[in-house]
């Protein structure tokens, strides 16, 4: 669930790849994920921690996601239900530690598309 931070600094270090649209339905589905290898367990994990983000945004009917994702006052059970899937999208590229700064995680997983892709 890659945001608008992610694809701006995508696009300055793609400039040609500007016309990339995003869906609210697909917008990881068509993100090129590593070699799984014979186990099934990361991927099922990520799509447990993705379920799991959608079930803590479905736990606030009324919110907005301008509401859900307002940094001073995004609802716990969101946040950490984020956290999870970063720790599982982490896992499933082979990280055993965590990024210090969100920046780090968004520069390797682009870096990673990259050499996925090209």
């Amino acid at each position: 669930m890659l945001g608008a931070i992610a694809k701006s600094k995508y696009q300055k270090k793609n400039p040609n790849e500007k016309k990339r649209r995003y869906s609210k339905d697909i917008v990881y589905n068509n993100f090129p994920w590593p070699p799984l290898g014979e186990s099934d367990f990361p991927k099922q994990a990520v799509e447990a921690a993705a379920q799991a983000v959608l079930d803590a945004r479905g736990a606030h009917p009324g919110a907005t996601l301008a509401d859900l994702y307002d940094p001073n006052a995004m609802p716990k059970n969101l946040l950490d239900a984020h956290h999870a899937l970063d720790r599982a999208v982490d896992a499933a590229y082979g990280l055993k530690k965590a990024f210090a700064y969100e920046s780090a995680r968004l520069e390797f997983l682009f870096e990673r598309y990259q050499a996925l892709v090209h």
